[in-house]
This record gives structure tokens, sequence and C-alpha cells, in this order.
């Protein structure tokens, strides 16, 4: 149940602190979106861009399909791990809120502050910028497309999804679904012509599989970088629960349908890649799934960048309908200003934090990497991903009378405690780069605004009025949380 709410008028000024009543997003997400939702968002650039970078990493064909299995595994369990969290915290903002209730303010407010700034409109950007390289590439046959073709239609992307995004939640879902589809389908294409390939006999690069394998523990992180991007999205479901219908039973039930199936997939077209291609010709592949099209599809080869370009868009809007609703939570609870946390009165969709996070999107994208993105991205995501399962064990040992609807083994969050611990500490210790160093003084830096701002409530007056300003333009109320 909706309830919309008008600011009161006093002659022509509108007071933004008098409000009569307040709006709450809806529940409108069941268990196909909420299954479209986290399969959508998962199967994006990644799939299409990761394996090259995963067997660089680890070596060989064998090395890559466990680092590819182990990937999938570790989602489970994260996922398994949120599910409980989500049941027992029935609030939306994913880790954001997890770390909020479990360790207090200031831990909440460095992970949103990271997350609002870097991680989220990285993840937007790259996928982004990850659709434009193949919407792009049939213009520009047999050569590079130019870097800027390249980014404006990052941009054109990025825009695109913010309308989407604020017209309709249910719009947003409805591309969610059809996306899905719609790549599961491209998916299928791969894997029904690998197994044509098997059939007739190509198997050269699963003979010696494991040659060259590379076990450095720093190597094998990066790989579980790449690998793991592309199994990002398995824990988005969380940060939209009080917009899921059952979120007790959906919510677990849309987990264990989605990510096992993501995984199944994964594989088998992966060893589709190497059934068609050599690990040297995959290695200077630049697109894999471009020269798999080439080598087996032909003349419609095309079919590959316009499969890759309808997922990876999808995945974009997945990974945007999640972010701006971390950026609209932290705003409700005080942790980002106030208007990022407000509703559109009519369309019912937190339009300002969903525009905010494409503007820092578009500043990502100007110098953005695909490569460097997924790094930097990858750090900081697990490095927080292990402090939200530590909230759940916590509440495990701690505080095990809370009712549960759903209870994961404690064996499962502590194995992935454990390599969520691995996956930030192998790569610093092993191959240290700046670009570490340079993360986790920014999450620091956090403590410049935290202090002034949140702790002791300093809100100038001219951040006041923009706030008031930006409310007229904008036609958006308070929201107020779903108390059911």
């Amino acid at each position: 149940m909706m309830r919309k709410g008008r600011p009161k008028t006093h002659g022509s000024s509108t007071e933004l602190s008098e409000v009569t009543e307040v709006l709450k997003l809806k529940r409108e997400i069941g268990l196909t979106s909420a299954v479209s939702l986290i399969a959508g968002t998962m199967i994006g650039s990644g799939i299409f861009m990761s394996p090259e970078w995963v067997l660089r990493n680890i070596g060989s064909p064998g090395g890559s399909l466990i680092i590819w299995t182990a990937c999938g595994l570790l989602a489970t369990f994260g996922a398994l791990s949120y599910a409980e969290l989500g049941t027992l915290i029935k609030e939306s903002g994913g880790e954001y809120i997890y770390i909020l209730r479990n360790f207090g303010s200031f831990p909440a407010f460095l992970f949103v502050f990271t997350s609002v700034i870097v991680v989220r409109p990285a993840s937007v950007a790259a996928v982004s910028l990850s659709f434009a390289e193949y919407a792009v590439a049939p213009f520009y046959p047999g050569c590079s497309s130019p870097q800027l073709a390249v980014k404006c239609t990052a941009m054109v992307c990025i825009l695109l999804l913010t309308l989407v995004n604020c017209l309709s939640v249910k719009l947003a879902t409805s591309v969610m679904n059809v996306f899905t589809v719609a790549k599961l389908l491209a998916l299928l294409i791969i894997i029904l012509g690998g197994i044509a390939l098997l059939v007739q006999g190509h198997t050269q690069s699963f003979q010696n599989a494991f040659q060259n394998t590379k076990t450095g523990a720093g190597i094998i992180g990066i790989a579980f970088y790449q690998g793991l991007w592309s199994f990002d999205g398995w824990n988005n479901l969380n940060y939209v629960t009080e917009e899921i219908k059952k979120p007790e039973v959906n919510l677990p039930r849309a987990m264990m349908i989605a990510i096992p199936l993501v995984t199944f997939f994964y594989l088998l077209v992966n060893v589709s890649y190497f059934a068609a291609m050599t690990p040297a010709e995959l290695l200077s592949s630049g697109g894999v799934a471009i020269t798999w099209g080439n080598k087996v599809l032909g003349s419609w080869a095309w079919l590959m960048s316009l499969s890759v370009a309808l997922s990876t868009f999808g995945s974009a809007n997945g990974t945007f309908f999640s972010g701006g609703r971390v950026c609209y939570i932290a705003a409700r609870e005080g942790h980002m200003p106030g208007i990022l946390s407000m509703a559109h009165v009519k369309c019912l969709t937190p339009s300002p934090a969903l525009i905010f996070t494409s503007l820092v999107s578009f500043i990502m994208v100007i110098p953005g990497n695909f490569s460097q993105i997924v790094n930097l991205f990858s750090f900081t995501a697990w490095l927080f991903y292990g402090t939200t399962v530590t909230g759940l064990l916590y509440l495990k040992i701690k505080k095990p009378e809370l009712p549960r609807s759903y209870k994961v083994p404690i064996i499962i969050p502590v194995v992935f405690l454990l390599t969520s611990t691995y996956l930030v500490l192998a790569p610093i210790i092993d191959q240290p780069q700046i670009e570490f160093l340079y993360i986790i003084l920014f999450i620091l830096s956090g403590v410049i605004f935290y202090f002034p701002l949140v702790r002791y409530k300093y809100h100038p007056a001219c951040l006041q009025k923009l706030t008031l300003h930006l409310q007229l333009l904008l036609d958006v109320a308070p929201t107020e949380k779903d108390k059911d």
C-alpha cells in the first residue's frame, strides 16, 4: 500500500520540513522478477570479457574451469549467508544496512561513502563500457572502435537506464525480465555450438589441460577477481528487500534458483570457448564471444555482437537498479544528503538517488578502463562482503534466539569469510600495487566527512536551500520505511 504526500505551502514558499504525509516504495518484485534481478545482473559483460583475463592469470584451461567453479560456489555461499541476513533484517540496502545494524554508524558510513562514490558507479561504468564496445564494434569491422565513440555510447546507455529506472519500478523490472531471457538464449547458442564442436572432436584445449597452471597466491586472487566479476550481482536482491513480495520466502528461493543456474551456464560457456579456440587464440581474441562467433557461426557472427550488447545492457540495468537503492537507503538513514532519500510523488521511484548514481557513473566512464575498474571494484567489494558476513556470524553466536524463517549452516559463512579475507590480503601481500593503497586511503578519507556531517549533524544553510530547490524541481518528497 502506498501513501502519497504533498508538502504544505505557505504563501509562495514551500517548506521542506512541513510534510503532511510521506511516500513508501511498493512491493512489486515477485519470484520471477527476483530471479531475473539476480541472474540478469550476474549475466552481463563478465562471461564475454573475463574468460580471457582468468586464463591470462591462471595460465591453463583446466585451472580456468576450476576458478570458474570455485567462483560459483563462493557466490552461492555468499548468497545463502545474505539470505539469512535478509530474513533477519528486513530492510533494503544490502551490506550497508547490515553493517549499520550490526556494527554501528561509523563503519556503515565508510562503506556507503565508498560504495556510492566508487564501487556502484564503477560497476555501472564498467558494464556500460562493455555494452558500448560490443554495440559499436559492427560499425568498425576489421579495426578497433574509436574510444570517443565507445565512451559516448556508454554515456547514452547510462542516460537511457536513468530514464527507465526513474519512470517506473515495474518498467525497470520488465526490462530485466525480457533481457534475462534474451541473454540466456545467447548463452544457450554458445553452449549448443560448443557441444557440436566437442562431438566433432575439437578437444585439443583439454589435452594436458593443467599445463602451465600458475599457483602464486596473488595470481590466484587476481584470477578470482576477474571470475567473480562475472558473478557480481549475487547479492543484488538484498538491496531491494523492502520491494520484494514475501521476502522471507522469495529471497532465499530466488537465490537458490538463480546462482546455481548461472554457474552451470558459465561452466558450459567456458567449455565451448575452449572447444572453439586454443588458449593462445583465446588470449589474443580481445572479444572472446566475437572470436567464438567468427569461428563457429560464420556469416551469422553478428548475432554475438547483438547478444552481448543485449546482455550487458540488461546487466547494467540490474546494477543501476540496486545501486541507486543503496544511495537512497543511506540518505534515509542520515548518511547522505536528504534529497537522495526522496522519491518521485507520482512514479514512486528514488529518482534523486538514481540521477546521482548516473552522474558519478558518467565521470567514471571518461577515464575508464575495463580491467582496472574490475580490480578496483573487486578488492573494495570483497572487503565489505567479508565485513557483512562477520555480522551474520555475530548474530548466529550472540543472538541465536532471534526469529529466523531461514537458517544457513554456520560452516558456510565461515568458509565465505575466510575466502574473503584471502581475496583481500593475497594480492596485497603477493603482488602489492599502489592502487590498493589508494583504495584504502579513499575509504579512510570518509572520516573527514563523517564527523562534521553525520556525527555532529552540521547542515550548511546553502545545502538546505539547494535541497528545497531540488525537491521542487524533481517533484519528490520524503519516504518512510515499509514496516510490514
